[in-house]
């Protein structure tokens, strides 16, 4: 089973932003590739979100991201360390709060989602990251020391971007703390091409058509790898596995630190029962009030006990099938049939009512990216709000609460030490490796559980894609190296989820689009005309 992890989270707040900036720059400027994550104050109207045509859902989006504002903002660091039995990545993550400049509107449904979760709003007040929206003001996206100038290190650290249901986690990024959004998307496409050279990964797509999980919110697919993970590793390590490693805090730095506990997964033994809508979605119009079992852990081991079933009744019926075929040589088992009932009497054992049992016995909903509009709807209420904690929830809601409070509980992530100033990269013996004995994190705080952040839910998306790249590698579904370390999971380079769409949004500039002049000037200030 997957073992107990500790993971810490370091708080940015416009008290301690200075000091941490030269660390969290460097982080970015050495990592292989960074996770990203955002709270939303609400995303709108989410019929309008879901609309058929993906034009019309671009401009809901658009309206979503002028009118409201990004709460706190999630960055991971994922770093791959050579020489190494497995692949391991050191990690540093940061939660980074913020409090937008202008008027902005705050929905009731997202406060209280994140009141529940742990969101601290008289925090966000009082110390939160100031920011202004839209085009360049004043040219602070190149000079001091703000949110939207640590946007633009991101962008000359020409690093792979990873989101989870992130088409609306990117365009509240883009127009928060890039420039206005254009108007067309294929204009927004064109832009995000050129802006992340290294690529965009959406881990939401990667679980549904490359792992093809049974579920891909958040959470659901976070647990699911780190439990899949760890049973390789147990194992001997012969199945494809990862490692994670923290850095240590020690005096001042220590303060900043959250301690986030990601429990082992216990035995499904004696557990109640789950909610459906839950299992599927990774949220529940009913909340903390439902009387279901909410608990990812339970709904992982229910659904592999399920899959497990499934395979033993078709061995039962394949074997059958053998036998009836054994006996038919001899003739005996039609012996005194009527003519016109012996072709009925081959039974096909994918075809039986068992089978038929089986196939609908699991909720549709969980079948793929296609489903019914009202489940559709349903699902974007919990998960693309990112108010919900998902943080893109175009269409997931948050159901994969996007971490949804258990998950959030569980932050895997990293910081620099102590005066982490260029000191992201930590000594061998500085570093915390991730194992099921690893309870050893000393901290003058309480690590906690069950409690949403940005940041975690930024560690967990890219936990997810360390753990797909390496998994797909190893199977052989991946190219050659060369490419590999280039484009990761080729396959799924630059293809953003959509929700209820077969297909993905392409990320790329087409010939018959061009960039928006915000971008292009932006551009030239971001490389000084170089790109």
């Amino acid at each position: 089973m997957a073992c107990s992890m500790v993971v810490p989270v370091i708080d940015v707040q416009n008290d301690n932003f200075k000091e941490l900036w030269p660390a969290m720059v460097v982080a970015m400027k050495t990592s292989s590739f960074i996770a990203l994550d955002t709270e939303l104050s609400g995303l709108g109207n989410r019929k309008s979100l879901l609309a058929e045509s993906i034009e019309d859902r671009f401009k809901a989006i658009c309206h979503a991201a002028r009118s409201r504002s990004i709460l706190s903002l999630g960055i991971a660091c994922y770093k791959k360390l050579d020489n190494k039995t497995a692949d391991t990545y050191l990690v540093q993550v940061y939660n980074l709060t913020l409090l937008c400049s202008e008027e902005y509107i705050i929905e009731p449904q997202s406060v209280q989602f994140l009141v529940q979760h742990g969101f601290d709003f008289n925090k966000q007040y009082a110390h939160g990251i100031p920011y202004y929206k839209g085009n360049n003001k004043g040219g602070s996206d190149n000079q001091g020391v703000n949110i939207r100038a640590l946007f633009t290190e991101l962008l000359r650290a020409r690093k792979p971007l990873v989101l989870h249901n992130g088409l609306i986690d990117i365009a509240f990024l883009y127009q928060s703390f890039y420039a206005h959004l254009p108007e067309r998307l294929a204009t927004f496409t064109a832009d995000l091409s050129e802006m992340f050279p290294a690529g965009i990964y959406d881990t939401k797509y990667v679980t549904e058509f490359e792992l093809r999980l049974t579920a891909s919110y958040l959470e659901y697919a976070y647990k699911k790898c780190k439990l899949d993970n760890s049973r390789s590793v147990t194992s001997g390590g012969i199945g494809p596995h990862v490692h994670v490693e923290f850095c240590q805090y020690a005096g001042h730095m220590s303060s900043y630190v959250d301690y986030r506990v990601c429990p082992a997964v216990a035995s499904a033994e004696g557990q109640t029962a789950i909610c459906q809508r839950f299992s599927a979605f990774g949220w529940c119009p009913n909340g903390t009030q439902c009387l279901l079992s909410h608990d990812t852990d339970l709904i992982i081991l229910q659904d592999e006990k399920g899959k497990q079933d499934k395979r033993k009744k078709r061995k039962r019926h394949r074997e059958k099938k053998r036998a009836v075929g054994e006996v038919a040589e001899g003739s005996s088992i039609f012996d005194n049939a009527p003519e016109n009932k012996i072709p009925h009497m081959e039974v096909d054992p994918e075809e039986t009512p068992d089978s038929q049992q089986e196939t609908t016995a699991e909720p549709c909903v969980k079948s793929g990216p296609l489903m019914h509009s009202e489940e559709n709807m349903q699902q974007n209420e919990g998960e693309n709000m990112k108010t919900d904690g998902e943080g893109n929830g175009v269409c997931e809601y948050n159901t994969d609460s996007r971490n949804s409070a258990t998950t959030a509980a569980t932050n895997e992530d990293l910081k620099p030490e102590t005066n982490t100033n260029n000191r992201v990269e930590s000594r061998a013996g500085e570093v915390t490796r991730e194992k099921c004995s690893d309870h050893s994190i000393k901290t003058e705080k309480k690590a906690e559980a069950g409690t949403h952040r940005a940041g975690f839910d930024a560690f967990m998306t890219g936990y997810i894609f360390a753990y797909s790249s390496t998994v797909i590698k190893k199977e052989g579904v991946g190219v050659a190296v060369e490419e590999e370390e280039q484009t990761w999971l080729p396959t799924s380079l630059n293809k953003v989820y959509l929700s209820g769409k077969a297909a993905p949004l392409n990320v790329v500039k087409s010939t018959f689009s061009k960039s928006s002049k915000a971008h292009v000037q932006k551009m030239e200030m971001v490389w000084g005309g170089r790109m």
